[in-house]
């Protein structure tokens, strides 16, 4: 009789670890299906691993972008990012380019690619506080997220950050590359000369074609200004995404075991 009883349970024991063997099966097979191939796994990878892995991910990002816009020649001499004139500005470069007086219009840009070229150092600390302040649970979404998720984060936790940061800079950097006296000096050409340009019949229709009929320059440092600003920002973010996009398709930019660990998956 106590053989029989010893038989049962052991039986009941057996199946009870066969059916738990099953539900971890049914269990992990749940987690690969809602982890689609052009996600990154996390299973094997430890909770410190991810969010080191990430960090290391975006702080190389951060560091291309303020290392290489942040330089001389950044961003003028980078036609994927030089800043061109406002678009309001741009209809007045065309009828400057026109009359021959191009150097105004170059001049002035060279002046905006300075200023932003000087403002993009002092972003870095913003940059390197939001990543350290990541979250586990921000690096679990940011890695199974899409190719630009991590760059997405930054846009939604620094931008106000940075425009505060990088404004009162930028004023800065106007001055000392006499973007006013250029944008001044812009205005008055055209005023004094370019006007007579439009009123020509053989451009007149030119100028009608892009609006130049009402066009009155004036002195919008503070638009300007504002300008600079968010082009030096999205331009940061464009460079940061590009270098997040290679991390996670090419395996060449994995660098770091972690790196090779964490995004390898």
């Amino acid at each position: 009789m106590q053989k029989s009883v010893k038989i049962i349970i052991t039986s009941l024991l057996s199946a009870i670890t066969l059916q738990a063997g099953f539900m971890d099966m049914v269990n992990q097979g749940v987690k690969n299906f809602a982890n689609p191939q052009n996600k990154i796994s996390l299973s094997s990878t430890s909770d410190n691993e991810t969010s080191l892995g990430l960090k290391e991910a975006l702080k190389l990002g951060v560091k291309e972008a303020v290392s290489t816009l942040g330089k001389e020649g950044g961003f003028l001499n980078n036609p994927a990012f030089k800043i061109p004139l406002p678009k309001n500005l741009q209809k007045a470069e065309t009828i400057l380019r026109k009359a021959g007086a191009g150097k105004y219009a170059d001049d002035l840009i060279v002046a905006i690619n300075r200023a932003a070229e000087k403002a993009v150092p002092e972003t870095a600390d913003i940059f390197m506080d939001t990543i350290s302040n990541i979250s586990f649970q921000d690096a679990q979404a940011i890695l199974s997220g899409g190719e630009t998720a991590a760059t997405e984060y930054f846009k939604k936790n620094t931008k106000d950050k940075l425009i505060k940061r990088i404004a009162p800079i930028v004023k800065e950097s106007m001055k000392e590359n006499s973007v006013a006296t250029y944008y001044k000096t812009f205005n008055e050409y055209y005023s004094k000369y370019a006007k007579n340009f439009v009123n020509n019949s053989q451009i007149g229709s030119l100028a009608k074609n892009f609006g130049l009929s009402e066009y009155l320059p004036g002195n919008e440092d503070s638009d300007l200004e504002s300008y600079i600003t968010n082009k030096t920002i999205d331009s940061l973010f464009k460079m940061i995404s590009q270098k997040e996009k290679l991390i996670r398709e090419n395996p060449a930019f994995r660098t770091t075991d972690i790196l090779k660990k964490v995004f390898g998956k």
